[in-house]
């Protein structure tokens, strides 16, 4: 089990080491294996990138991410504007499922709202209005709708999970409950932990990921 001051030290280090991230005004505190991230960014785009960071980094088996983000003047934007970039964005990454997405923009924070069937474009939905101009947060509401017997979808996680070569299959199950699944075991690391949960969701027909893998060093 690594130290709280080496997890600092080493997440410290991980912020200064990214080139997208102005780490000046954050503060970095860790209370066993618990990491905090406090102070202020100036992007949204930089506020995820600090905390997908600091989840990289051995022994951190959380983080809570408390950065605000305070926009340079030249960022503000109306909440127009940003909804209209927006629905620009979503359009070229999803020119097929783009009209089952609502969009709605309040004191430039982004709520995504609607239903698609496959999880890859909820993601990736979130994904392309994170990088507006003048966005503050991004509150992603849209509901997974699939037609897939939940049978196929536990089999269809257990092979990617065997498949995956930075996880350890024989220590984590898989349970469906319609179209959610539930993870459990243990694994040696938040970033394998991340890993089951990212080939879960990258299974046809899941609609939630209820990860209750322990990460236990």
């Amino acid at each position: 089990m690594r130290s709280d001051s080496d997890i600092r030290r080493d997440v410290e280090d991980e912020l200064r080491w990214d080139p997208d991230l102005d780490a000046t005004d954050i503060a970095v505190s860790v209370n066993n294996g618990v990491v905090t991230l406090a102070g202020f960014v100036r992007s949204y785009t930089e506020k995820f990138e600090a905390e997908a960071d600091a989840k990289r980094v051995a022994g951190a088996l959380a983080v809570v991410n408390d950065l605000d983000v305070r926009l340079p003047d030249i960022d503000e934007r109306p909440d127009p504007e940003i909804a209209r970039d927006a629905v620009t964005r979503i359009k070229a990454e999803l020119p097929y499922a783009w009209e089952k997405i609502r969009v709605i923009v309040k004191n430039g924070w982004i709520t995504l709202e609607g239903e698609i069937e496959w999880n890859y474009q909820r993601q990736r939905t979130e994904e392309a209005v994170r990088r507006v101009r003048g966005v503050k947060g991004v509150t992603n509401s849209i509901q997974v709708k699939p037609s897939v017997p939940p049978t196929e979808i536990r089999r269809k996680i257990e092979e990617a999970l065997r498949r995956a070569a930075e996880i350890d299959a024989s220590r984590i199950t898989v349970d469906t409950n319609g179209s959610e699944v539930i993870l459990r075991g243990t694994v040696r690391s938040w970033a394998e932990r991340q890993e089951a949960e990212r080939a879960a969701w990258a299974a046809p027909g899941v609609a939630k990921v209820d990860n209750r893998i322990i990460v236990s060093p």
